[in-house]
């Protein structure tokens, strides 16, 4: 559900691995070239989308029958998305997440959003699927990991088993909200690193900003239960290093643009200090320009390197 550049990465996957997909879009153009050319000539034109994949714009179509269904939309549509095509969600199907944000009115994870819209009997079997993953290296056949979260062991071991083709290698963790929160996070500390980018700065700079970036995501997920492993492994660590250092990060920062609202928001209600996302904050709401915010984060108190890592 969505045919956007990951959205269409994944069913090329499940396509090559012999799977049936529908893939639905809003867009008339992008269905047409996917149907008639067997290319996403707006989101991915350099793949082949190859197997038994067909695009629709009827959700009702793309729905009926499926096992698994992989919401792809920007996490700000996901609640318009499920309200509409809740009915038509088989009952047995497997919900999957490949979405990365928060959504800024209520802060909910997209797995919350699922349980507000879909009541508590769907979202319990709810799967996070993230990791580093540029969706044009996935849908090129390039080696990429990836791993799928739920809080019971069934549902992401379907995932694992229907996924995991070739160059895609899926992993599993119980650690559904760790596995969420670093998904949305680090889109926050890749706005950071465009402006360390923009400003001119070298190696050190992004070098301290993924460790201290990694710090924060850490300190604001335990606080929500969230594993300390969760938040170093593929999810957490692997994903912030990906979007800060990699040149494909466009989708990731626009949904950063969304998320720090919510991030911040977030951390100010639960006290987790979060000085990097706040600096973000101000140079996107604020009025303060990225060098000024530089200055500010290397201006604060000296202290140890852990002494706030759960403050």
């Amino acid at each position: 559900m969505g045919a956007g550049g990951w959205g269409t990465a994944l069913a090329c996957v499940a396509g090559r691995a012999g799977h049936g997909v529908r893939l639905w879009s809003r867009n008339e153009e992008v269905v047409a070239a996917i149907n008639a050319s067997r290319v996403n000539s707006v989101y991915l034109p350099a793949s082949e989308i190859a197997g038994d994949v067909t695009a629709t714009r009827d959700p009702r179509e793309a729905l009926g029958g499926s096992e698994f269904v992989i919401l792809a939309a920007p996490s700000h549509a996901t609640r318009e998305l499920l309200t509409r095509v809740a009915s038509d969600i088989p009952a047995n199907a497997v919900l999957v997440s490949a979405t990365k944000g928060i959504e800024v009115e209520t802060g909910l994870r997209v797995s919350e959003i699922a349980r507000d819209v879909l009541g508590e009997g769907r979202a319990r079997d709810f799967v996070c699927l993230s990791g580093p993953s540029f969706a044009q290296e996935v849908a090129a056949g390039q080696p990429t990991a990836v791993v799928a979260a739920c809080a019971v062991d069934a549902p992401a071991l379907r995932v694992q088993s229907v996924l995991s083709y070739e160059n895609l290698r899926v992993y599993t963790n119980d650690d559904l909200v760790g596995v969420e929160l670093g998904g949305a996070v680090k889109n926050v500390i890749a706005l950071a690193a465009g402006m360390v980018n923009g400003l001119g700065f070298g190696a050190n700079s992004v070098a301290a900003l993924v460790t201290r970036g990694l710090a924060e995501m850490t300190r604001f997920g335990v606080a929500q239960g969230a594993r300390v492993e969760t938040l170093a492994g593929l999810a957490g660590l692997g994903d912030l290093v990906l979007t800060c250092t990699g040149s494909l990060s466009r989708n990731q920062v626009a949904e950063g643009v969304r998320t720090t609202r919510a991030v911040k928001s977030i951390a100010d209600r639960i006290g987790v200090g979060m000085p990097i996302t706040e600096q973000v904050h101000a140079v996107l709401y604020e009025g303060t320009s990225p060098r000024d915010a530089a200055r500010e984060l290397m201006a604060r108190p000296l202290r140890g390197e852990f002494e706030e890592m759960m403050k």
